[in-house]
This record gives C-alpha cells, structure tokens and sequence, in this order.
C-alpha cells in the first residue's frame, strides 16, 4: 500500500503526463515513455489498422452488458452516447443503442474485472490488472467489443486524481471515445494532440481533432448531412465557416481529407523475407534482433509496410522484440522488424505469413 508521500508523488507524475498511457489498450501505469514525440510537421499522424478491418455498413447498433460499479446507470448511458458522438458528427456513421435484453448489437460494451470473457484462455486477449493499471481495451471489427476495467473508478466529467481515496477518477466520455475509435478500425496517433493518441488519457484530450477526422473519413469517407450544403456553399461558408461546414457538409465544401502532401508513404520492406506457411488458428511468433546483451535498440514492427504501432487484442501482440499473431486472413501478410541504434538502422528481417490450404472434407 502506497504512503501519502508516494501517492501525492504518482499524482503529480501523473498530472504532468510523465506516465504513459501505451499499448493497444489504455493504461494508467509506471510505464515511463521510450521516446518523446517529434516536433509538429505536415505529415500523416493517424494510423489505420493494417489488417484492413472495417465494418461494412453506416449504421451502427452498440450495448452495453454490464455496468461499471463506480457510476449509475444514467450516467454511464449517458458517457456512452456522447462519446459515439464524438464520431458520428465526423463520419457518415450513426449510432444507436440496443437496450432489449435478448437483442444483440455490433459493438458490445461492459464492465469488468481481471478474468473476464476469454482473457485467462487466449494468448491475444489480455486481462485487467486492477486499479490504476489498463482502463480499457477494444477489438476491431467485425469483433465489435470494448472492455473496461470496473476495478477502476469511473465518472462523468474530467479526469482528475483524488488526493483522499489516492487513485484517479476517470472521465467515461474521454476513455470511451478512444476506444470507440479502436472499435471502428483506429489505431494510435503519432499526433500529440489527437484523440487517438496514446497519450490522450492524460493530455485530456476529449474531442477529435483533425488528425482524427482524417482517419475515419479515410476509412469511411464523407457525406454531407444537410440538404441545403448547396446554397451554403454558395454564400461563401465553406472559407468563412470552416469548421461548421466541415462537420455538416465536407464533401461539397471539399473537406472530407488531408491534403495530398500530408500522406506519408509506407515503409518499403526488405527483400529477405522468409515464408511462413501455417495452418489457420495457429499462433506464430517471430523475434528481431541480436541476443547480444550490450545492444539494446528500438524496435520497430511493421505489417505490409505500415508500421504497428499497437497490439490488436485478439489478433496480434507485440511484446519488445516478439510479435505474437493468430493466423487468419486477416494476418496474413509480410511483416517486417527494423533495429534502431543510436537513430541508425542496424538491420532488418521479414516474414511472410500464408495461411495453408484447408482440405476439403
């Protein structure tokens, strides 16, 4: 149990951002970050999942299974569907929620503690670790599903550390609208500011920003929401009211992506690349770089060129030098490990993962 000295320690650390929120899952933990973020530049910061995944219709249906301990009812409803309103107002996607017992819905959510669904028994889906560690996790589409951790204590408004209970009060809201993000084919943002930043949770960071609005548009595209986009357009509000006309009529107004010299182009990989032919359901894992224990470098993972910034619960996880994936076709692919010392490439290696042929019965 932590002393007076500590907590407040861990409050400060925690309100400065010095502790990081990482990984595919949201955290508040000792993780103290590898590397700071770059200064700004006119580069793409938003990542789309490199499996692919997306879900294949506009309107969508979301549940919520169980409810956290901390936060009423009303409340966490309430948290929930704001937060999906955080991307419907941006994306040709709409919402709604499915409140009849036996009814299913696309995107399920609930609240949960350690052992829950089936984290102990498979090697992709990780388990809570109680209070003020990982918040939440999400798996991409078609899974559907968001978990939160109902070990820690939840609320409807900002986030912020209570000096007499010692932990955090975590904004619903904020938490939610990340994960949803996941929840639509989502990962990680380079950029500081997003939404999608692995670092959201403490920079507090509750609306998308542009970087956002870039990777669900790039997912989904854009329709305009009014009928009269037109003459608006016409009396000038697409320069004049920019931001007004970017969430009610992007596509006449131009705005639904970044501009062209703002994409970043993939990574190429090597050419070495060894073939793995694995039957579907297997886990494969690969491991980078040298056992020399003198060099210590950065890895980097990559899948088909896009760098993997993240796990992805059910389907891949990186773990340091390992990567660990179930094979599917969503997986299959060629994926790449890069050694960085002292910001120099030091080598490279690539994988190529092909699922076997079934046999016909």
């Amino acid at each position: 149990m932590c002393s007076s000295g500590m907590r407040a320690l861990l409050g400060l650390l925690f309100a400065a951002g010095v502790l990081e929120h990482c990984g595919a899952a949201t955290r508040r933990d000792g993780n103290v970050p590898g590397n700071r973020i770059p200064p700004l530049s006119r580069t793409r910061r938003y990542a789309i999942n490199p499996l692919g995944h997306r879900w294949q219709h506009y309107n969508l249906t979301y549940k919520i299974l169980s409810y956290p301990s901390s936060l009423n009812r009303h409340d966490t409803r309430k948290a929930i569907g704001v937060a999906f309103s955080r991307w419907s107002d941006v994306s040709p996607l709409s919402f709604s929620e499915v409140t009849t017992p036996n009814a299913t819905a696309n995107i399920l959510l609930g609240f949960y503690v350690l052992n829950h669904t089936d984290c102990w028994g498979s090697p992709l889906h990780p388990c809570f670790d109680g209070l003020n560690g990982e918040l939440a996790h999400a798996f991409l589409p078609p899974r559907g599903e968001i978990h939160f951790d109902n070990q820690e204590l939840w609320i409807l408004g900002r986030s912020r550390f209570s000096w007499k209970q010692g932990v955090w009060l975590n904004d619903l809201v904020q938490v939610a609208a990340h994960e949803i993000g996941h929840a639509l084919g989502l990962w990680h943002s380079r950029h500081p500011g997003a939404l999608m930043h692995p670092n959201a949770t403490f920079t507090g960071q509750r609306t998308v920003a542009q970087d956002d609005i870039w990777g669900i548009q790039r997912l989904y595209g854009c329709l305009d929401k009014k009928r009269v986009c037109d003459p608006w357009a016409r009396l000038g509000f697409c320069s004049r009211r920019k931001t007004f006309m970017r969430k009610n009529c992007p596509q006449r107004c131009e705005l639904c992506f970044e501009p062209l010299e703002v994409v970043a182009t993939p990574t190429a990989a090597p050419n070495n690349v060894k073939v793995k032919v694995v039957p579907r359901g297997k886990v494969v894992g690969f491991r980078c770089g040298t056992n020399n224990p003198r060099l210590a470098p950065k890895v980097r993972w990559f899948k088909d060129g896009e760098q993997l910034v993240s796990s992805v619960p059910g389907h891949m996880v990186m773990k340091g030098r390992d990567l660990r994936l179930l094979a599917s076709q969503f997986t299959e692919g060629v994926y790449t490990c890069r050694l960085h010392h002292h910001g120099n490439a030091v080598s490279a290696n690539s994988w190529a993962v092909r699922l076997k042929p079934e046999q016909n019965s």
